[in-house]
Order: structure tokens, then sequence, then C-alpha cells
């Protein structure tokens, strides 16, 4: 990837990664972030895959994320009442149902991974595999069983 063509993809990606963002942390650090994903970008543009520049850039999203929150726990006292140290969680988009949301709090880190990426961000399931390292077909899989994980679980608690 060129100069250019960065220009272009920076342009194309900024709002949709700054949004993936405002899904995880608080709004202060969005920006923050954003710069360093694209940082990060720029340095490795060589290893982008072609056509698929918004997962792999959501690639790099989850591991700065990781990076940031193991500095954020460190470096913060508790403050576990003061609910504006904090941006909405991704799943709390949906989650206005309480069947839903019970149902959400119930199902794996994994299965929650997995399907905000596919209901929220609107990944295909190519595209969640770059951003999860993995195969297509792995993620079909693992897409699909959460997808009957949620279900059996919404099934228990409505019926």
């Amino acid at each position: 990837m060129n100069a250019d063509e960065f220009t272009e993809t920076f342009r194309q990606y900024l709002p949709k990664v700054s949004k993936y963002l405002a899904y995880r942390v608080h709004r202060n650090d969005v920006e923050d972030l954003a710069a360093e994903i694209f940082l990060i970008a720029w340095n490795k543009r060589a290893s982008c895959p072609k056509d698929a520049e918004l997962p792999w850039l959501y690639r790099i999203s989850g591991f700065v994320l990781a990076n940031h929150r193991r500095k954020s726990f460190r470096n913060q006292s508790f403050q576990l009442f003061d609910t504006d140290l904090t941006a909405p969680a991704a799943e709390e988009v949906f989650l206005a149902d309480h069947v839903l949301q019970t149902a959400w709090m119930r199902l794996e880190k994994k299965d929650q991974s997995i399907l905000a990426l596919a209901a929220l961000e609107g990944l295909k399931p190519g595209e969640i595999a770059v951003v999860l390292g993995v195969s297509t077909n792995a993620v079909s899989i693992r897409l699909h069983r959460a997808r009957k994980n949620l279900e059996a679980i919404l099934k228990e608690l409505e019926g």
C-alpha cells in the first residue's frame, strides 16, 4: 500500500474505527487510540491484505485496546461506582430488552465478541476471520455456535 492508498484508507475507515473504539473505551480516549492504530497501520501497511483493510484495522484495534486496558488497569484506582469513567460497552447498544440483556450476559465472552463483530460492526465471516486471525471456516463455526448458544439461553429464559 503506497502513501496515497493509505491516505484514502485513513479517510474511509477513520469513522468506523472511531465508532468501534467508542463502543469499547471512554470517549476521551477514542482520538488518541485511533491515532495509535493508524500509526501502527502505517508502519505495517505492507502487510495489509488487499480488500480487507477494515478487518485488518479492527485486528490492530484489538491489540491496541488490550494494551490500553492493561495500562489503564495498572494506572487506575478502583472507582467502581463512577459511571462517567467508561463509555457504554458494545453490547449496550442492543440491550434495552431485559431478556436479551440477561441472555447476553450469560454468554461466554468469546461468543459475545464474535456476535458483536457480526451484529454491531456488520462484518462478514471473511472479515471477522481477518480480525481474529483465524480461517473463515472457523469463524463460520464459531458464529453458528454463538448464535445457537444465544438462542438456547433465550429459549430457556422465555420458556
